[in-house]
């Protein structure tokens, strides 16, 4: 069974869950993101502070219109979206109501080892919380531009994975479910995995999210390229509208090769390359590989939240 007891574990796993709450959003149709993520979005929150402060994954209230948070209890309380951590991955709701609930207590996910036992929970009640195991702890980059250098990775995977709470053996919150992906040796031995943004990520900047809705750092530059790598290196799988590489000229299935003429390797040394660079608004130039000839592309890359829809108040 992969359901938790709640009587085998040293802490009140059934007080934990109470913290975990249902997180359903909408977002306008003609939201930059709508075409890619929905305009309905479901996944889980976690209650973490005591003024109604409710951690997710950022990608379910990103350009959100409106929020809704639900609680084990079937109390539903209305949401703002405080802020969207590019860089982390995470969001911040505002509750804009007394929820009614435990606040979870935040753990450490460098002190969580490979090997542990933990309770991923999605949604409300024991139903929908299950045992996990965290079998990695490893770098990880995301074809939107987006690179942890430490992500963890549990399994079994939580088929409900967005926003789930991720807790510790000492009860406490060590990361927030983002991802379901495929894990093994070779595509015949491949199983299903969660990445999960550990919760280390969240304590230097929770205090400018919820104050600021954002952090102190400028932002990164940003192209617009969804790309993933290949046997020929680094491919641009999509791009996106009105973006840099649309602007210049950038089309899909090129390979980059070069950003500033420096040789490119896997994804991750791609995005370091391009973040070096400078803050976003800074003239980069790709080397791309397009049906067998090189080209250079010349960009002045962009804050991506620039495209974005702002989060408006109930």
């Amino acid at each position: 069974m992969l359901q938790p007891d709640l009587k085998t574990y040293g802490y009140d796993l059934e007080a934990r869950l109470g913290s975990v709450l249902r997180l359903h959003s909408q977002i306008p149709p003609d939201a930059f993101t709508a075409a890619a993520l929905g305009t309905e979005r479901e996944g889980t929150g976690i209650l973490i502070g005591d003024r109604g402060i409710v951690l997710t994954i950022g990608y379910l209230i990103n350009e959100a219109e409106q929020i809704w948070l639900t609680t084990h209890t079937g109390l539903v309380v209305p949401g703002h979206a405080l802020a969207y951590d590019f860089v982390t991955g995470f969001g911040i709701v505002q509750a804009l109501g007394n929820l009614g609930c435990p606040v979870m207590p935040l753990g450490s996910s460098a002190m969580t080892g490979i090997g542990s036992e933990l309770v991923i929970a999605a949604g409300v009640g024991i139903e929908r919380a299950m045992r996990t195991r965290l079998i990695g702890k490893r770098e990880f980059a995301g074809y939107w531009e987006y690179l942890l250098d430490e992500a963890f990775f549990v399994m079994p995977a939580h088929p409900a994975w967005g926003g789930a709470a991720v807790i510790g053996p000492e009860g406490d919150l060590v990361g927030i479910g983002s991802l379901l992906v495929q894990v093994g040796q070779d595509e015949s031995s491949t199983e299903d995995s969660n990445m999960v943004v550990p919760i280390d990520l969240l304590t230097p900047i929770l205090d400018d999210l919820v104050g600021r809705g954002r952090t102190v750092k400028p932002p990164r530059p940003w192209v617009g390229i969804y790309a993933t790598e290949g046997e020929t290196g680094v491919r641009a799988n999509n791009i996106a509208p009105h973006g840099p590489a649309e602007r210049a000229g950038i089309e899909q299935g090129d390979i980059i090769v070069a950003v500033d003429d420096v040789p490119v390797g896997d994804l991750a040394d791609f995005y370091r390359q391009l973040w070096s660079r400078g803050d976003a608004g800074v003239l980069v130039e790709l080397t791309i590989l397009r049906e067998g000839q090189r080209r250079r592309m010349k960009l002045e890359t962009a804050n991506r939240e620039d495209l974005l829809r702002r989060p408006r108040l109930h």
